[in-house]
């Protein structure tokens, strides 16, 4: 097993849940915290419960750095309208959030690192930046030479996700368009998110 994967299957069952919804998630066997005393568990307080809510958001894009993750917070705050609803829209607009949700890639890590590589093109222009904001009409594209790459290929046959509805994704052709900006309802994560937990956690 590598570190990454370790590392992944370890993040589960500290935050007690199956994150992304995996079938190998240890979590689905062993419903306690990673260590020796995993399964010693203390009331939540406020802030404990905030904390884990922002870990369990944050966790779920991938290798997002604190400094990211609270800079979309600002930009969440400074926008008209609910601040958890665009705190979603902002981190479900982010490149290697949209490859991932189109199924060009299995998991958010490897969304990362594939945009990383120069593998996606956005308006027929190379994007290699994963933060990169995508916008409404836009398309991202899987580049030609990239398309028979066996991980793109596995991601898209794979049953075990679907494309959510803002989003318009040709398989055959490996590309899609962003079609609007979604809403919390929207997003298919497979736990419960809790982005106004987030909000309180940072206007403490």
């Amino acid at each position: 097993m590598s570190k990454r994967i370790a590392a992944k299957h370890k993040i589960d069952r500290r935050l007690s849940v199956n994150l992304w919804g995996r079938p190998k998630s240890p979590f689905n066997r062993r419903e306690t915290g990673p260590g020796q005393h995993g399964a010693r568990r203390k009331k939540a307080t406020d802030y404990g419960t905030q904390l884990r809510a922002k870990q369990q958001l944050k966790g779920y894009y991938g290798n997002i750095t604190e400094k990211q993750f609270r800079r979309l917070y600002d930009a969440a705050t400074s926008r008209r309208g609910d601040t958890s609803e665009n705190l979603i829209e902002l981190l479900e607009r982010r490149l290697d959030a949209v490859v991932y949700r189109m199924k060009f890639v299995p998991t958010v890590f490897a969304a990362r690192q594939f945009v990383n590589h120069g593998h996606v093109t956005v308006n027929g222009k190379r994007v290699n930046i994963p933060s990169y904001r995508v916008q409404d009409g836009d398309v991202v594209e899987v580049r030609e030479k990239s398309r028979n790459m066996a991980l793109v290929l596995e991601a898209i046959e794979s049953g075990e996700r679907d494309v959510p509805d803002y989003l318009e994704v040709d398989h055959n052709a490996m590309n899609g368009s962003f079609t609007r900006a979604p809403k919390l309802a929207d997003v298919p994560y497979p736990v419960l998110m809790q982005p106004n937990l987030v909000i309180e956690f940072y206007s403490r």
